[in-house]
């Protein structure tokens, strides 16, 4: 079964500067709670680019790590970009980003997307109702946080 995850935020700066925050894939591990064990393998470029591999290594369960193979597949610079998911823990992860300015340029309403599966049959959809899908959430409530607090505190330009 495929399920969704969306968030929303407004951001009180311009879409410039949001994009060259999540255009750059090393600033991704400044939005990851600690006890994901977070770790980027490997040198990456420092601009996103549409096929561009990102490899990950991410704490599934307490002492189990687990290697996460990203694609970025589509970006249009300072409106979106998607990654997803080639090797890793679920059978299917599609996450969309989106930066949608208001009206006068000076805040951004940031979008995140997400369609997955679980797989694994019943056994995996009773773990996602245990708990997968809260943990995807304490991630991406997370995420906000750190996002307001990078953003949200500074003065408009």
């Amino acid at each position: 079964m495929v399920h969704r995850l969306l968030r929303e935020q407004i951001i009180p700066r311009p879409a410039a500067e949001l994009w060259e925050f999540f255009a750059t894939p090393r600033n991704l591990d400044a939005l990851t709670p600690p006890d994901v064990s977070f770790q980027i393998i490997g040198e990456i470029p420092s601009r996103m680019y549409a096929g561009q591999l990102i490899e990950y290594r991410i704490g599934v369960l307490p002492g189990v790590r687990m290697r996460w193979l990203t694609e970025i597949t589509h970006v249009r610079d300072f409106e979106y970009f998607v990654d997803e998911q080639r090797i890793g823990p679920y059978r299917l992860w599609h996450h969309e980003h989106r930066f949608t300015p208001s009206a006068d340029g000076r805040s951004v309403t940031m979008t995140d997307a997400v369609s997955y599966e679980v797989g694994w049959g019943p056994l995996g959809e009773l773990m996602h109702a245990l708990w997968i899908r809260r943990q995807l959430a304490t991630i991406f409530d997370y995420r906000a946080k750190r996002v307001q607090e990078l953003f949200a505190g500074r003065a408009p330009l």
